[in-house]
């Protein structure tokens, strides 16, 4: 058994010391905050001032991993994260009736909820673990780095105190400290992958009335423009969050900082219009996220392990625009590998670095060709509909999702991280699925559901373009 050292107590850093502990390792886990999630999650949602954790009030839909994971691991604590108010959608929800079941189905399950309900029942459930030791307060100054071919990291220092480890987890998260200080100890520098995604993200909180109507029909979560993406995210205990999606030079982002000037652009979308005709009461002013980047930082290179003793996790690892939702799913598989194989990676991290390559870099490299597109058609506009027919089958997949469970299943496989898009769309069944769904409806023309930019200008700045 290891003793190991986590540096950072996020829902990555939470969930490797949990499994770590569980499967007999001892851990210590490390957060320089002196606060954590407790019994109400309102207070700590909407009250916790947290800079160093922007996307903390920011809306998440959790993607299956993240069940799949905590069933497996920590059942628990899921079985507490539903009793704390979290819900589960299925893909296949959409339909009312489920299609006939295949393998993998009852896996397709989103769920719903702010990630406060997700880190206090992870923080209730290492509380409660007698193999983890948890000190809050306490940050991390440096790190034990004996040389070698590579350095060894031993352990981390925190004020005057060492602390020995066979294994140091950095779940640091994005703003990770680490990759500098094994700079400093001359160490060869992580190889970082880094691109800059130039979308900005606001949304707005809300709560269903106890007296008032509370479904909003059969409606998408999703609406788009040419210049902007909108969407809900249904969630915890009556509560949902509506988010708006343009580029970070788009001259109207400030306007929407305004409540009423976003509620009245939101209710130009059918998506979040839809929610909004069931008079919620708001329960945050309009929330702001910008500055962000798909990040890959890997302690190896060439030459091999950068250094022994030490692997990344969650965000220090994988740092993903939130787009695609992929960042807690990627940072619980990291967790759940960790604790699985903690004294063979403790002894040679390469076989770590190997596995993140093969299981999670794929996933990391669709969400840079995904937002190099988003950002591409939010700056510049989407490209006029194509008429000719030549690009009909690839946006037609998408709509036709709604309406076939069969391209459904493809869609949540790639949405859920079960399957890459080539593979899950690229079968005779989904091909000729869409073939027929096409064929049914010889005009369809891609297109969009929200408003058009000279329309979302009036209503911004008061005169069209």
């Amino acid at each position: 058994m290891a003793r190991v050292a986590v540096i950072g107590g996020g829902i990555s850093g939470l969930g490797t010391a949990l499994m770590l502990g569980r499967r007999g390792h001892t851990v210590t886990l490390f957060e320089q905050d002196g606060r954590q999630a407790g019994e109400d999650p309102d207070r700590d949602f909407f009250h916790w001032d947290r800079p160093r954790v922007p996307q903390a009030v920011q809306p998440h839909s959790f993607l299956a991993p993240v069940r799949t994971v905590l069933r497996e691991e920590a059942p628990d604590v899921y079985a507490d994260l539903l009793a704390r108010g979290a819900r589960e959608y299925h893909d296949f929800d959409w339909f009312g009736e489920h299609p006939p079941h295949r393998p993998g189905d009852e896996d397709l399950v989103t769920l719903r909820t702010r990630r406060i309900v997700l880190e206090a029942a992870l923080t209730a459930a290492v509380r409660r673990e007698r193999t983890v030791e948890v000190r809050r307060g306490c940050r991390v100054d440096d790190l034990a780095v004996e040389e070698g071919r590579p350095p060894r990291v031993t352990g981390v220092r925190a004020g005057t105190e060492t602390y020995r480890a066979d294994l140091v987890v950095d779940a640091a998260g994005r703003r990770s400290p680490v990759p500098g200080r094994l700079v400093a100890a001359g160490c060869r520098p992580p190889v970082v992958d880094s691109h800059r995604a130039g979308i900005a993200y606001l949304c707005r909180w809300y709560r269903l009335r106890a007296d008032g109507p509370r479904d909003p029909g059969r409606v998408k979560t999703g609406s788009s423009a040419p210049f902007a993406l909108a969407g809900v995210f249904p969630s915890d205990n009556d509560t949902f969050a509506l988010h708006l999606v343009l580029s970070t030079g788009d001259p109207t982002r400030g306007a929407l900082t305004d409540p009423a000037a976003f509620e009245a652009a939101a209710r130009r979308f059918p998506a979040t219009a839809a929610w909004l005709d069931l008079a919620p009461e708001p329960q945050s002013a309009v929330l702001a996220m910008a500055g962000l980047d798909n990040r890959w930082t890997s302690l190896t290179d060439d030459a091999g392990p950068v250094v022994t003793g030490l692997v990344n996790a969650g965000d220090s690892l994988v740092h993903t625009n939130p787009t695609l939702g992929h960042g807690v799913a990627l940072g619980l598989r990291a967790a759940q590998h960790l604790a699985a194989h903690a004294d063979e990676i403790a002894a040679d991290p390469a076989v770590y670095h190997a596995w993140t390559a093969q299981a999670l870099r794929p996933w990391f490299d669709a969400q840079v060709t995904a937002d190099r597109a988003n950002e591409q058609n939010l700056t510049e506009g989407a490209p006029p509909p194509d008429r000719t027919g030549a690009d009909r089958p690839a946006p037609a997949r998408g709509a036709c999702a709604f309406d076939d469970p069969v391209v459904m299943r493809a869609r949540a496989q790639v949405r859920h991280l079960v399957r890459p898009a080539a593979d899950a769309y690229g079968t005779g069944e989904v091909d000729r699925a869409v073939t027929a769904w096409l064929a049914a409806r010889p005009d369809f023309v891609p297109g969009h559901d929200g408003p058009t930019r000279n329309e979302w200008d009036a209503l911004l700045t008061g005169s069209a373009v």
